[in-house]
C-alpha cells in the first residue's frame, strides 16, 4: 500500500510547487480571488420582534416591544439639573439621549384576548411602531384582539390603534377613562393645556372607533372584564389609569406612564417630566404608588423600562431602586 502511494504523493507535491512558482500567492490575492466586502448597516439584520411570556395564576401574560427611541433627557425632565442626569445615568452604564422602551402587554385567558396599550402606530414615523410584528411573534393577529385598555390618550400608547386610517383591531372594544375623553377629544380644552397635536392625533386614533361604537369608558375604581379592574391614577394625564389582573391568588399592575425613566425616578421619584399634565399631581401619584408597590411586593409592569418591564419595586431610605423579574424560558 505504502509502495504504491508514494508516486503519486511525490507527483501531487510537484504539482503544487509548479503551480505556486507560477501563480504566486500575492498575485492570486490580487488578481484572481473575488473581494470579499466588509459587512455593512445595509446588511446586517433587523432586531427580532420583542416578546416575552409568563404567567399570573393560569393567566397567560405576553409582553410586547413596539420599539425603543432615544429620548433627550435634559430638557424633558423637571426637578433635576443637566449634571444630575448625566451622574446617575453614568451610575446605571447609560448616557443621554437614552435608549427608552416602548411596551405593550397582551392579556389571555382564554375566552379574551386582552391588549394593555397600543403603542406608537405611525405617529413616530420610523420610530417604534413595532407591535403588530411583535403581535404576529407571539401568535396573534389584530382580529383576534378582544379588548384594548388604554392607560391614558398619549401618542405612544393609543398611537397604535390604527394604521392608514383604518381601526387596526377590527373587532375589539376600546376601553379608557371618561376624563381623557372628555380632555383630548374636545378642541374647546386648546385653551387649558391641550396641544394642538395631542388632539388630532386623539382624532385620528380613538375617533375611528368612537364613530364605531367601539370606545367604552369607565369612571372610578371599575371592573373592566372578569378578572381585570381600572385603578384610575390622575396625574400624568386627567384619566391616566392602572390596571390589575387578579388570578388564583396572584396579580400583576399594569403601570403605564406612573414614571418614564428608572435611572432617574427611581432614586429621585420627585422627579417629573414635561409630558405630565399635572406635575404636582404627577408627582404625589408616582410617590403614592412607589411607596404602595415597594410595602406589598406587588408586580408591575412598566410601559417604558427597558423591556420587557416587569418586576418589583424596593425601598431603599428615601428611594427606591428597581428588581427586573427573573427570566424563564420554559413551559
Amino acid at each position: 500500500m505504502k509502495s504504491t502511494m508514494r508516486p503519486h504523493i511525490k507527483t501531487l507535491t510537484a504539482a503544487i510547487l509548479s503551480f505556486a512558482a507560477t501563480y504566486p500567492l500575492q498575485s492570486m490575492a490580487a488578481e484572481t480571488l473575488p473581494a470579499i466586502a466588509a459587512p455593512s448597516a445595509q446588511t446586517l439584520k433587523p432586531q427580532v420582534p420583542g416578546v416575552y411570556r409568563f404567567n399570573v395564576g393560569n393567566v397567560r401574560i405576553t409582553a410586547l416591544s413596539d420599539g425603543t427611541l432615544p429620548l433627550d433627557l435634559h430638557p424633558l425632565l423637571r426637578g433635576i439639573s443637566p449634571r444630575q442626569i448625566d451622574a446617575l445615568l453614568h451610575n446605571g452604564f447609560a448616557s443621554n439621549p437614552l435608549e427608552t422602551s416602548i411596551n405593550a402587554y397582551v392579556i389571555d385567558d382564554g375566552p379574551r384576548v386582552v391588549l394593555i396599550d397600543s403603542g406608537a402606530g405611525e405617529l413616530f414615523g420610523s420610530v417604534a411602531g413595532k407591535l403588530p410584528d411583535s403581535l404576529a411573534a407571539a401568535g396573534y393577529r389584530p382580529e383576534q384582539v378582544s379588548d384594548i385598555l388604554i392607560t391614558h390618550i398619549h401618542t405612544d400608547h393609543s398611537g397604535g390603534l390604527t394604521r392608514g386610517g383604518k381601526m387596526l383591531f377590527p373587532n375589539a372594544m376600546v376601553h379608557v377613562n371618561q376624563a381623557d375623553v372628555d380632555f383630548f377629544l374636545d378642541r374647546a380644552n386648546l385653551s387649558k393645556g391641550l396641544k394642538p397635536a395631542h388632539l388630532e392625533e386623539a382624532l385620528k386614533t380613538i375617533g375611528p372607533y368612537n364613530r364605531a361604537s367601539k370606545v367604552k369608558v369607565f369612571s372610578g375604581k371599575t371592573t373592566i372584564v372578569p378578572g381585570i379592574t381600572a385603578i384610575p391614577t390622575p396625574g400624568h394625564t386627567p384619566g391616566h389609569s392602572f390596571f390589575l389582573l387578579e388570578n388564583e391568588g396572584q396579580s400583576i399592575e399594569f403601570w403605564g406612564d406612573i414614571m418614564h425613566v428608572g435611572l432617574i425616578q427611581f432614586p429621585q421619584p420627585q422627579v417629573t417630566i414635561t409630558f405630565d399634565i399635572n406635575q404636582d399631581a404627577a408627582r404625589a401619584q408616582r410617590l403614592r404608588q412607589f411607596a404602595a408597590a415597594a410595602e406589598e411586593r406587588k408586580l408591575v409592569a412598566v410601559a417604558h423600562l427597558p423591556f420587557p418591564g416587569v418586576g418589583h419595586i424596593r425601598r431603599k431610605g428615601e428611594h427606591y431602586e428597581w428588581v427586573a423579574s427573573q427570566y424563564r424560558n420554559r413551559d
